[in-house]
């Protein structure tokens, strides 16, 4: 079982948003993802939640595993969960996982548990 976390600052994201807009959501998320993410703080722990899970994979974003790689969605509770592409999941071999996504006090923060 492997464990990886990530912050952000949400005005960071904020401010990202700001200069590039909609092609700084595009950078990192998925259409579907989008159409989740309605505040400023969803997106800061999209962001948190995708470098989790990279960390959890022990390669970081870059050429092994893409933002686009990682798909995140919601439960039928609301919970955030996610899955790899095709390719990314052929590389990595994910068992279980587990996500969690919160955001407080200027912060974003999420934690992915993953088992190969």
């Amino acid at each position: 079982m492997k464990i990886g976390t990530d912050i952000v600052q949400i005005n960071r994201i904020e401010k990202s948003l700001t200069q590039f807009g909609d092609k700084f959501k595009q950078r990192f998320l998925l259409p579907k993802e989008i159409d989740l993410v309605k505040k400023t703080a969803s997106i800061a722990g999209f962001w948190a939640a995708k470098e989790a899970i990279s960390k959890a994979l022990g390669c970081g974003i870059g050429s092994e595993l893409s933002f686009h790689d990682i798909i995140i969605a919601k439960d039928s509770r609301g919970a955030p969960i996610f899955s790899l592409s095709t390719e990314a999941q052929k590389k990595h071999k994910i068992k279980e996982s587990s996500l969690s996504i919160s955001h407080d006090g200027g912060f974003a923060i999420a934690v992915a548990v993953i088992s190969q």
